[in-house]
């Protein structure tokens, strides 16, 4: 499976922004997909996180109840919708696929990567 992030960009506090992660090829072996992020000199950390049905959701507390996550089944589509958004947001975010829901806060068992997303968010 190979997935693609976009829809970073510079936003001031209090704005929102939506990213998208359009996934492709062995979508079949996709059972969830997580969003993360990477501020400088931090290591990545799982920020929200969605069923394949899209009928479960996860989320960090740090995001929880301002970002909400979903997928459109329509396109093999997952968003995150970020609202509220915070300096502290500020990170290069990306989407990954796993293959068992159960992992989808596990990093280091994540089948697929998409590139990075950077998200800048002024004060």
């Amino acid at each position: 499976v190979q997935l693609q992030a976009s829809g970073g960009g510079l936003v001031q506090a209090g704005d929102s922004l939506r990213l998208s992660c359009v996934a492709s090829g062995r979508t079949n072996t996709v059972d969830a997909v997580a969003w993360l992020r990477q501020a400088p000199g931090n290591r990545r950390k799982f920020v929200a996180g969605v069923s394949w049905s899209g009928a479960l959701t996860t989320y960090a507390d740090s995001v929880e109840g301002r970002f909400t996550v979903a997928r459109d089944n329509t396109e093999n589509t997952v968003y995150l919708q970020m609202n509220s958004l915070k300096p502290e947001d500020t990170a290069v975010y990306y989407c990954a696929a796993v293959s068992s829901w159960r992992w989808v806060k596990v990093l280091s068992k994540y089948d697929a990567w998409g590139q990075g997303t950077l998200v800048t968010v002024s004060s």
